[in-house]
Order: C-alpha cells, then structure tokens, then sequence
C-alpha cells in the first residue's frame, strides 16, 4: 500500500525558534515511544551564519518519563549513524535524520554547536512509526 499517513505519527521535537548563536546544546522534547515500533528523528537545518560552526548530534534514552535515567544511546541501536546526522556551516537549508533501534521508552535528540558564533536555525520532528493502532489520528494528538 502507499498510504504512509495512517501509520506514521509526527511529533514535535525541536520547535521553529530564534537563532542559536553560541555553543549551547539545542534539547529536543522527550519523545514518548509507546504504542509505536520505530521512531526517526528528521532535523530541519535553516540558515547557518558561521563559517567554521560544526553540528555534533546524540541520542539519550532511558525509561524515566523525565529521562533522570538517561545515558547515550548505544551506537549498535542507531540506525543512520550519528554520523550521517552530524551537519557543518556548509549544510544550510538541508535535512538529517536518524533512526532508533533501542528498546527504551523515552527518547531525546541533542545537538550540540562547536565554534558558533552566527546564527544558526535549527528544528527537528520526531516521526514515530508502525504504530500498534491504525489509523493513527489525523491531526496528530
């Protein structure tokens, strides 16, 4: 079938907002996983000023509604690699994404800016997938 819609999920991770201009990490909401069997972060990358800024991204996970038992999510439960998400200055006006394989429940997406001085727009959506109920609501709850 082509219809994607009716299982996929979209949430808010890291909302359209001012520019980032100095170092400090852009935090993405915590992403709930249940009632779903894939979640892929998409990072909306906007203009970049600076022009040495490098874009290093993460993933934490843990079973804490609040994350207080976080750790860095396992490189064998990424899919993409984190690697492959990781942006530069060069990178404006393009998208990233990376998939988690991980059997957690709460999941955050973390970009953390080395040598920004400019400013840098940057937002993120968390696409839950394969949900356990179909059709997923439309617009999404």
């Amino acid at each position: 079938m082509r219809d994607l819609l009716n299982s996929i999920h979209p949430v808010r991770a890291i909302s359209p907002a001012a520019a980032v201009a100095d170092n400090t990490p852009i935090v993405s909401q915590i992403i709930d996983t249940a009632g779903y069997e894939s979640l892929t972060f998409l990072i909306l990358i906007g203009a970049l000023a600076d022009a040495d800024a490098a874009f290093a991204v993460s993933l934490t996970h843990g079973d804490a509604a609040n994350l207080s038992d976080g750790v860095a999510v396992p490189a064998a439960n990424i899919l993409g690699g984190l690697a492959n998400a990781n942006f530069t200055f060069s990178d404006d006006d393009k998208v990233r994404k990376v998939g988690y394989l991980g059997s957690k429940r709460y999941v955050r997406l973390t970009i953390t800016p080395a040598n920004n001085t400019g400013n840098a727009f940057v937002s993120a959506l968390a696409l839950l997938g394969a949900g356990r109920f179909r059709p997923t609501s439309n617009p999404p709850a």
